[in-house]
């Protein structure tokens, strides 16, 4: 098996309106094609990937040194023992000559260029990726369902609290039974109006999580904590800057809700301080990491034994991203659920067309690969590509 071309270009995504620290109007991000001499068929193999969702694209860096090196290197270089090409050896290859930390878009675009090897990788096994993942790590076991919930509550100009309301209806509409909105764009009187609207759609204020997305100094992070703690909320997310590991350990010292963060950490090297200096409880709280932001699956294996190794359960993780590949990390993998985006970050957002959300989980699709193939407004996008 070898590589044929490899082809990357910006993809546009729909803005859902902005959060406590980004407008998201003019978001694009890079898309990645990898066309193999395999066939089924009577078509050549080829596997796609994206760098995740809320970034911004990153075809320089793969443009300039990222694909070059792949292309460069022998074909045995890039295979295993089978023959087929192995997304391990590749990595290495992608990875020559870069210095450790800068965990930056460096960690974007490695993520991008794995997504679419792990994607040719499943379709050469002729296998689903969460089956091939489950048969690498956990004995062939894959979970039959995952949980998600529907991630919004953006701001969208109006702020207001009724249409707030009108959009978690719609989500319990569309099957999902717990959601997330956005909170530190507005005075926290407002917020937590917001908040009681979200709670009386849900039913629940377990069913409801709110994210900060890293906008709060600790002094404002300890009053919306202090606020928050009256109710039973699935998590408070990202209070402030995702780098800032006291801020996280003291919240954790002060505050009874769970916390989440993860998301912004690229790298197995950045999970690991997080996981020794944040104050982060195994027994409560949610780390957020994203396969796709933070160099791909073979660095995510390490952040995973990492977690094991300070003692927390793979249930602890629900991965950011609300799409296909981390959906498959979590079945595979044995994760706690994943971030949805129905509707919004389009074409990415959101699962396979056929995959109905029912009482809150989702089923994955019998389909080699990813699964991108069937999200028909994404792969209008992808098919054009080759």
């Amino acid at each position: 098996m070898k590589i044929k071309r490899i082809v990357e270009k910006d993809l546009p995504i729909s803005s859902p309106g902005a959060n406590a620290v980004v407008d998201f109007a003019g978001l694009t991000t890079s898309v990645i094609a990898i066309e193999s001499d395999l066939v089924r068929d009577g078509k050549p193999v080829v596997g796609y990937g994206f760098g995740s969702i809320g970034r911004w694209s990153v075809g320089g860096l793969l443009r300039e040194r990222f694909l070059p090196r792949l292309r460069a290197a022998s074909p045995d270089a890039l295979r295993d023992e089978t023959g087929l090409i192995d997304p391990f050896r590749c990595w290495d290859i992608a990875m020559a000559n870069e210095k450790p930390g800068g965990h930056g878009e460096r960690a974007v675009a490695l993520g991008t260029l794995d997504m679419a090897l792990w994607d040719l990788r499943a379709k050469a096994e002729q296998l689903p990726l969460w089956q091939l993942l489950a048969n690498r790590y956990r004995d062939g076991h894959a979970d039959e369902t995952v949980a998600v919930y529907a991630a919004g509550g953006y701001y969208r100009g109006d702020d207001n609290v009724s249409s707030l309301a009108d959009e978690i209806r719609g989500y319990i509409d569309l099957g999902y039974t717990a959601a997330k909105i956005k909170i530190g764009a507005a005075p926290l009187a407002t917020d937590m109006k917001r908040v009681e609207a979200a709670i009386d759609v849900l039913g629940s204020p377990n069913a409801l999580a709110v994210d900060a997305n890293g906008r709060f100094d600790l002094a404002t992070a300890l009053e919306y904590g202090r606020a928050l703690s009256q109710y039973d909320l699935r998590w408070y997310e990202e209070a402030g800057d995702p780098l800032d590991f006291r801020l996280q350990a003291v919240l954790a010292e002060t505050l009874p809700l769970p916390l989440a963060t993860g998301e912004n950490l690229f790298s197995s090297a950045d999970a690991r301080n997080l996981l020794r200096y944040a104050g982060m409880r195994p027994d409560r709280d949610v780390l957020q990491f994203d396969c796709g932001l933070s160099y791909g699956l073979p660095d995510y294996l390490k952040t995973l034994k990492l977690m094991h190794a300070h003692g927390w359960s793979p249930r602890a993780v629900h991965p950011h991203g609300g799409h296909q590949m981390s959906l498959n990390l979590a079945a595979g993998l044995g994760l706690g659920g994943n971030e949805s985006y129905p509707g919004v970050f389009q074409p990415l957002g959101g699962f396979a067309d056929g995959i109905r959300v029912e009482k809150g989980v989702v089923r994955l699709p019998e389909i080699p690969g990813i699964g991108l193939e069937l999200k028909s407004q994404l792969w209008q996008f992808l098919r054009d590509l080759l």
